[in-house]
């Protein structure tokens, strides 16, 4: 499993991360929610290397990964996909997934496996990037990070700006992946009705501490809803 304990993180003078533990069991979909600005991408960068901690520990299958830089990460197989999506909008759908298999020896085509999980990609394989919707875009970020075959994957804020039936695709997509593909996910949510349908575990940040946390069938009862309401 994931286990963070006692991370701190400073923005020059503004304690950003308090403390924060939690753990993200191994094939499971644990969900971390909290309102705009409490340090959830901050947390989510410090997993993935791309910001020193202050202090605490991160392990991973038992194993300490701190001080490794994001790409030995990946190779412990860490995957994230950041929110916005950071796709390249001028390569096609098909280059930028292949550049998702640069932490290993990179395929000269994408499996078949990617656009069974994600059709849409397939039909639009040859069109850049940049010219997909909201929604395929979020798909194609997903899949881009897939191609790395990770056993954690990172997810900031999936949702963001994307229409109701792509949400529910990608719900049943991250849910595929765990059930029938033993995947480990860490999903970062404001949106409380995705998260609490999907989620096996969950996690509360509030000026960044955590708060809250449990079994996802807990969470209507302990009033999650109302603790991550604007």
């Amino acid at each position: 499993m994931l286990e963070v304990s006692g991370l701190n993180q400073f923005y020059g003078g503004s304690h950003i991360l308090r403390e924060v533990s939690f753990t993200a069991g191994e094939g499971r979909l644990t969900v971390l929610l909290g309102r705009n600005g409490v340090g959830k991408t901050t947390l989510l960068k410090t997993l993935m290397g791309l910001v020193a901690p202050r202090s605490g520990h991160i392990r991973w299958q038992g194993r300490p990964v701190d001080g490794l830089p994001p790409h030995a990460r990946v190779e412990r197989g860490f995957a994230y996909v950041p929110q916005g999506r950071d796709i390249f909008p001028r390569l096609t759908v098909e280059e930028n997934l292949l550049i998702g298999a640069a932490s290993r020896k990179a395929p000269r085509q994408v499996p078949a496996r990617i656009y069974e999980l994600f059709p849409v990609l397939e039909s639009m394989k040859r069109r850049r990037g940049g010219d997909l919707s909201g929604g395929q875009q979020q798909q194609l970020a997903i899949g881009r990070a897939l191609m790395s075959e990770p056993r954690l994957l990172i997810l900031d804020e999936p949702t963001e700006g994307i229409q109701p039936s792509v949400i529910k695709d990608i719900g049943r997509t991250l849910r595929t992946l765990v059930d029938d593909g033993g995947l480990t996910v860490l999903l970062v949510e404001q949106y409380y009705d995705f998260a609490q349908e999907l989620a096996d575990h969950y996690w509360v940040m509030s000026r960044g501490e955590i708060i809250d946390g449990g079994e996802a069938a807990l969470m209507h009862q302990r009033g999650v809803k109302g603790m991550i309401a604007v």
